[in-house]
């Protein structure tokens, strides 16, 4: 049986002029009781009814698809596209212009909700942006209103207040250095030194440096054995520090009492070196690993900002590992820790 779903336009002309003519051959016949009759009004109703079936198809319904096809592409139409639609447009059957459209349709939609989605993360950051401002800001104001209302006179009020004062500027600092780190990093401004270093020294001069702070927990820190053996990677030294400095300082952070901070280095594929820091603090609900990475964003806000930091920190450590064409992952389990590793190339000669 003939199928009529995939018919081009002159095939179903054709085909709805042959019915028609048959039918009306048919009716002449057993009208004149001759067949010479009858298939001269066939030959005549088929070429008639074939070329007005084309014209109507052709006039009133593919003139209207190719208005269909230009509004999909929404620019003037290239040459390339006036060939289409000239001489390939016209071939195709109904259906398959209805799977272009529903394609355009689909592809239309994920725009909309791509669009929609980047404009409520956009309301957010802006949401969080103030409110990480407005808090040393405020701060800062209500010392220095409390000073010239004469808390001035009290050498040991005034003191503190401007150490606590200088404590939110110094934040606000850090807050507008991180910015301007992450958009430099986003205009791909920010040029990378290369250079072939040894990820275990690079590591221990962070767990070094951070030592201080680390005290009032008693965490220790080291390499997991087995990974102690020198591994060279081909990175900038200083931008893989501060991704280092950021994930040892949020371990630490988030660390229990008397818990570890681990390192682990390992050579995948001979191309590519994987680094992990690992702690047994109180984990990442599932709910928010696919989201630490954003900019501001606090798995909980009251006690994050308790602990300090611009909320920043992952972000940067995200833009500059994709900024080596590396990935940076996490994985967690609440009440019982956190790792957050990331590739590097490994050494080049």
């Amino acid at each position: 049986m003939l199928n009529t779903q995939n018919l081009t336009p002159k095939q179903l002309s054709a085909f709805t002029a042959v019915v028609i003519a048959s039918a009306v051959a048919i009716g002449i016949y057993f009208l004149t009781s001759s067949w010479k009759y009858g298939i001269g009004a066939m030959l005549t109703v088929f070429a008639g009814a074939y070329f007005l079936i084309q014209f109507t198809l052709e006039k009133f319904i593919y003139r209207k698809i190719k208005l269909i096809y230009k509004f999909i592409h929404q620019t003037k139409a290239t040459r390339k596209e006036e060939v289409y639609f000239k001489y390939i447009l016209p071939k195709k059957s109904i259906d398959e212009v209805r799977e272009d459209v529903e394609r355009w349709g689909n592809r239309q939609t994920e725009e909309i909700e791509l669009l929609r989605k980047n404009e409520a993360f956009r309301k957010e950051f802006l949401q969080n942006l103030s409110h990480e401002f407005k808090t040393p800001i405020f701060a800062i104001q209500g010392y220095v209103d409390t000073l010239l209302n004469g808390a001035m006179d009290d050498p040991k009020v005034s003191t503190r207040f401007l150490e606590n004062a200088e404590r939110n500027v110094e934040r606000l600092v850090n807050l507008v250095n991180d910015l301007d780190e992450i958009s430099k990093l986003e205009r791909g401004e920010q040029l990378l030194l290369k250079q072939n270093f040894i990820i275990q020294d690079l590591i221990r001069e962070v767990f070094e440096s951070l030592s201080i702070n680390m005290q009032d927990k008693n965490l220790r820190t080291g390499i997991k054995k087995g990974c102690e053996y020198p591994i060279l990677v081909f990175a900038d030294k200083e931008k893989i520090r501060m991704v280092l400095l950021n994930l040892v300082e949020n371990a630490s952070k988030y660390g229990k009492f008397n818990g570890s901070i681990t390192a682990s280095v390992y050579t995948t594929d001979g191309k590519h070196v994987l680094v992990e820091i690992t702690d047994d603090g109180i984990g990442i609900e599932g709910e928010h690993l696919q989201r630490i990475f954003e900019r501001f964003y606090r798995t909980d806000s009251a006690r994050s900002r308790d602990k300090g930091g611009t909320g920043l920190g992952l972000a940067i450590c995200k833009h500059i590992i994709e900024a080596h064409g590396q990935a940076i992952h996490v994985r967690s389990t609440p009440d019982v820790g956190t790792s957050l590793g990331f590739t590097l190339e490994s050494r080049k000669d």
